[in-house]
């Protein structure tokens, strides 16, 4: 038997073939779209793996250091070396910094941490040039997202700081790209003044105590040891908030990235629904192009069960070349992207269920026509 559909897109295949691509390129974006959520839960979770802490110590009644703004004194580490569990407590500092640079500014995060303490933020597979730091001034270790080189001088506030070391995939909760500096560079970046400020304090009587807070005291539990139990006793004694890994990844993931995903989400649905509509438009236009082809088929006795089999065909092969051109084009483009994209397989294939199911629904709209179609049509026309 004749296949009506093979025949008719061979009629038309140029046309039939651009229209596939161009419903291809807005399903492409919806791939992309997931690709954007899912980088976005990769990069929340980047900087909390390479630290590996069992427990986050931060400013009591706070969300920090992450979600919200948190400033306890550098001196609790010490203090919670020596509780029961504990062991080893490392103080970090997390600050936005504008890096200067030609023509523009490279917006970052610097992680200040101790280079001789035993926790260390930077994850040694991450560093693709140099090493991580080895003093406790004016050295920077930068990710290779932000264009700087190995033996780079960056002049930062009062100082210069030269690049010892170039990672890469190291990024902030935000997607912003992560640089490292000592905890005594950090503090003096993030605490300290111009000379103008500092002669106008002292002529107030202030003093600078901010010099010695940090945003986070990091620790590692013993082995043996229950995390939770830990972290109750220091809520208890210390009167700080305490999370746990798996709570500062919730507090991530829930509270940083929540809202985003759910903007993303119906961005993602419209644009599902406006390739729904475009395909059904253009399988009811087709359809009206050849309704006296139609008529004609009827008259002949042809049942209307293989023309709307041909029409369903029509409308599934559509729905799969968009698919097929949506993987293509956003395989393409989603390395282009300022912040991390993350294709996975599964969302395609989900995505594939979707394109089909909504292609079926589409076809809906060019079978009604058919049935609708009067024979009599093709003698009067």
């Amino acid at each position: 038997m004749i296949n009506l559909a093979q025949k008719d897109v061979q009629h038309t295949l140029g046309k039939f073939l651009v229209t596939a691509m161009g419903v291809g390129m807005l399903l492409g974006i919806v791939l992309i779209m997931i690709g954007v959520y899912r980088g976005m839960m990769v990069d929340a979770e980047v900087l909390l793996g390479d630290i590996k802490a069992d427990l986050w110590v931060v400013q009591e009644g706070t969300l920090g250091p992450f979600a919200e703004a948190s400033r306890i004194h550098e001196d609790l580490r010490d203090t919670l070396r020596v509780i029961d569990g504990m062991e080893t407590a490392e103080a970090l500092t997390f600050q936005n910094l504008q890096l200067p640079k030609k023509p523009k500014p490279v917006r970052a995060v610097a992680v200040g941490y101790d280079p001789f303490g035993t926790i260390n933020p930077i994850n040694p597979e991450r560093i693709i040039e140099g090493h991580p730091l080895g003093k406790d001034h004016y050295e920077i270790v930068v990710t290779d997202k932000t264009g700087f080189k190995l033996g780079d001088r960056i002049h930062l506030v009062r100082n210069d700081y030269t690049v010892v070391g170039v990672t890469h995939g190291t990024v902030s909760s935000g997607g912003d790209p992560l640089v490292y500096v000592s905890l005594k560079d950090a503090q003096d970046l993030q605490f300290s003044y111009t000379n103008n400020r500092i002669r106008s304090d002292r002529a107030r009587g202030y003093k600078n105590r901010d010099a010695f807070m940090v945003n986070t005291i990091v620790g590692r539990v013993k082995p043996g040891y229950d995390v939770n139990t830990v972290a109750r006793e220091i809520r208890r004694f210390k009167h700080n908030s305490v999370y746990t890994a798996a709570e500062q990844k919730t507090i991530l993931t829930k509270n940083l990235v929540e809202r985003a995903s759910k903007q993303i989400g119906m961005f993602t649905a419209i644009l599902v629904v406006v390739s729904t509509i475009i395909i059904a438009l253009i399988i009811y236009t087709m359809t009206l192009e050849k309704m006296k082809e139609i008529s004609i088929m009827k008259l002949i006795g042809i049942p209307n069960s293989l023309v709307i089999k041909m029409i369903a065909q029509e409308t599934l092969l559509l729905g799969f070349l968009a698919f097929i051109f949506g993987n293509i084009f956003s395989h393409l483009i989603y390395s282009k992207f300022p912040k991390r994209v993350v294709l996975e397989i599964p969302d395609a294939w989900t995505l594939f269920i979707i394109v089909i199911i909504a292609s079926i629904l589409a076809s809906l709209v060019g079978i009604r026509k058919v049935i609708k179609a009067d024979p009599a049509a093709a003698i009067g026309g």
